[in-house]
């Protein structure tokens, strides 16, 4: 068939209709790709030695472009969750602040008044009259959960005894939350302290006891939905020039519906020595709000144990169960440094705190239980079960399997 192209083929050359306008219809031509007409172009399918070199240039620039930019990305999906968070709670009586506003709010951070892992704390004041506590989350990582938690949290409520969010600041990835100013510091400062302790009696100590339980029992009960703090400590426990309590730091905090009796929970959440068992092992029971109420009593046997003077504790022996023992034996009625009525106090602080301890959910009491009892004279108070009982070292109470009891507790509780 014409054209043919069996001569071009044999000279190892393309073969192609005649482009001369002379020719006739059906002429061929044959040509070489490398030695094209002047001015004649490559069509798309003469250029396939291209096409490798343009993808390797495209897959360089996409992994350089993925390793240099990867972790803004992260940052920039973290903001709009936020941004998202904070758009959707407009509605807040906290204010926003840019980080401008909260630099001037502190004088340039000027007065520090704390540090932690979150970062520093700075004093600062709205007015003349109203100071303020700015918490500067320099070292703030994560997915913005704790930052959310908070604002969430303490953002939408108001207790006499839950710290109040003034404002926060999410400028960028600058982070800050601004705190009312509460001028005594924490109740770890007082109960830690001989000079500070000194100022508070018992009458002063159950106060602030029953402040705490309230403010939690609020939180559990009081609000639109459940918190559950999860880190209930004295250090999280702060003083206004009153000598009030309020609960503060919600960035562990949790929230359920109050039909929820139970939380679920991927790792384990809080301070050791205030943790509850089952926080850290499903093996006691299942995570609640009763969670909190055994790191309230162990708030309560620790306010106890640092204001006992003169207690020949060894360093070995577990604190709560040397009181327990000592209130079994009805020794602790015999406060020789304490006065007046401070010894029922004492025993009512330490009776309360020992069924919020109990090591299983089940066995504490509500936190509304627990505010009637600390409102209560102490007299009708039962005395709790004991959750020391050990054999052998190992727990024989319930289904622990012969766990040995000085290495659970190791993992959660301190010795006074």
């Amino acid at each position: 068939y014409e054209p043919s192209c069996r001569k071009c083929e044999e000279n190892g050359t393309y073969c192609r209709l005649s482009r001369s306008n002379n020719s006739k219809l059906k002429e061929t031509e044959c040509f070489d790709i490398r030695k094209q007409p002047r001015g004649e172009t490559k069509r798309p399918h003469d250029q396939t030695g291209l096409i490798p070199t343009s993808l390797f240039v495209l897959v360089v620039l996409v992994i350089a472009t993925y390793f240099i930019h990867g972790t803004s990305n992260l940052k920039k999906e973290d903001q709009v969750k936020i941004e998202r968070f904070l758009e959707n709670y407009r509605d807040l009586k906290s204010t926003r602040y840019t980080f401008a506003e909260i630099k001037k709010l502190t004088h340039n951070f000027k007065d520090k008044l704390g540090q932690g892992g979150y970062g520093i704390v700075y004093k600062g004041e709205l007015s003349k009259d109203v100071p303020i506590a700015a918490k500067i989350l320099d070292n703030f990582t994560g997915n913005g959960d704790d930052f959310i938690n908070e604002v969430a949290t303490i953002g939408t409520i108001y207790h006499v005894n839950v710290v109040r969010l003034v404002g926060y600041c999410a400028d960028g990835y600058k982070k800050a939350l601004v705190y009312e100013y509460l001028p005594n510091d924490s109740l770890e400062k007082f109960i830690s302290s001989d000079h500070k302790r000194a100022s508070l009696g018992w009458e002063k100590l159950q106060g602030i006891a029953l402040g705490i339980a309230k403010g939690i029992e609020y939180l559990h009960q009081g609000c639109d939905q459940r918190i559950l703090h999860f880190d209930i400590k004295p250090h999280n426990i702060l003083l206004d020039k009153n000598f009030i309590p309020k609960i503060s730091d919600f960035g562990l905090a949790k929230l359920c519906s109050k039909e929820q009796s139970i939380v679920s929970m991927t790792a384990a959440r809080g301070t050791v020595g205030y943790i509850a068992p089952e926080v850290f092992s499903r093996n006691f029971g299942n995570v609640s709000h009763k969670s909190d109420v055994y790191s309230f009593g162990m708030v309560l046997l620790e306010m106890v144990g640092g204001r006992k003077k003169n207690i020949d504790v060894s360093a070995e022996v577990y604190f709560p169960e040397w009181i327990y023992n000592r209130l079994n034996c009805e020794e602790v009625n015999n406060n020789e440094g304490e006065e007046g009525g401070d010894a029922k106090i004492v025993k009512k602080l330490t009776v309360v705190g020992l069924w919020c301890i109990q090591w299983y959910p089940g066995d504490r009491p509500s936190m509304k239980a627990v505010v009637q009892m600390l409102e209560g004279d102490g007299d009708t108070l039962g005395m709790p079960p004991n959750p020391f009982s050990t054999t052998n070292g190992s727990i024989t109470r319930g289904n622990m399997g012969g766990r040995h009891f000085s290495t659970t507790l190791e993992i959660i509780s301190e010795s006074d």
